[in-house]
């Protein structure tokens, strides 16, 4: 059954286990391994458990191992400094008594100074542009029912593909430049609690990165040619934003070399402010018939 808003929310309702150790379970979505955004949200969670008066405003994570969906995993907080404006916290999840995932995150009291942002995009309104039953139709009867199960299983993540061309094959097999931008919300209203949004946010910004460095390869996650996997993932909060509102998640690409890709994201809200930005590398690994080819 798909995911709701409801079910995030508990997801982010870790169980404390002892002092500074958190417990977290994963959504059954069908994926044979949790989903990174999940992780990445829950080690927030868990890290915003031990600090007081400040909010997060920069994490590093790296992903260890793949994360087993059917056991819940333990988060554990080490309180590295309490300073007099920033906090600094050390997160490491763990499955089997073997660390999956590490976090770095900093925190800092709320202050004002100089600001300056790039502008958004241009981009098409989310309502004028294909939902996930329009994409099925328009990918054909094989390749639809397929994206009907990737959009039931990415539930409560909403999307909507800003340029459809980027899933078709390019002409000539000419090569497109490695750029993306897609509108994306948590379905569903969440709790006001400006930690759910950090979360939420959070959780759907693992969505799609590693797609945007297969544009220039006329290929997408969903060709069965790739091993993919998310290898690291720093993010920046700038400033406060509704998860559960459009935000246009505008991408780029701007290496990919040793079977990994970088991509780039930055957050806007609907009204054009900066959010958010977000950096990852990840596994884009040929499958060996299509190495050997």
């Amino acid at each position: 059954m798909p995911a709701t808003s409801a079910d995030l929310v508990r997801l982010f309702d870790l169980e404390p286990v002892s002092p500074d150790v958190y417990r977290g379970h994963s959504l059954d979505n069908g994926w044979k391994r949790v989903f990174g955004g999940q992780v990445l949200a829950q080690a927030l969670v868990a890290a915003q458990r031990t600090v007081d008066n400040r909010a997060p405003h920069s994490l590093h994570a790296y992903f260890i191992l793949a994360g087993d969906p059917t056991i819940p995993i333990l988060f554990e907080v080490d309180r590295i400094r309490d300073g007099k404006s920033f906090a600094t916290r050390r997160v490491v999840a763990k499955q089997r008594e073997a660390a999956i995932f590490a976090l770095s995150a900093s925190f800092q009291i709320e202050e004002t100074g100089l600001e300056h942002s790039f502008p958004m995009p241009p981009a098409p309104e989310p309502e004028k542009l294909a939902g996930p039953d329009q994409l099925a139709a328009l990918a054909g009867p094989k390749a639809g029912e397929q994206l009907r199960m990737f959009f039931d299983r990415i539930k409560p993540i909403d999307l909507r593909p800003v340029d459809l061309g980027r899933y078709v094959p390019a002409p000539d097999g000419k090569p497109r430049e490695p750029k993306q931008s897609l509108w994306i919300r948590i379905a569903g209203r969440l709790p006001d609690d400006p930690a759910i949004h950090r979360a939420a946010l959070l959780y759907l910004s693992d969505m799609t990165l590693l797609d945007t460095a297969l544009v220039a390869h006329n290929t997408t996650i969903f060709s069965g040619k790739i091993q993919g996997a998310s290898l690291d993932h720093a993010f920046w909060l700038h400033r406060p934003c509704r998860a559960d509102e459009w935000l246009l998640f505008a991408q780029d690409s701007p290496n990919a070399n040793g079977a990994r890709g970088l991509t780039r994201g930055s957050l806007y809200s609907r009204s054009g402010v900066l959010v958010a930005s977000v950096a990852q590398e990840g596994l884009m690994r040929l499958r060996r018939a299509e190495a050997s080819g």
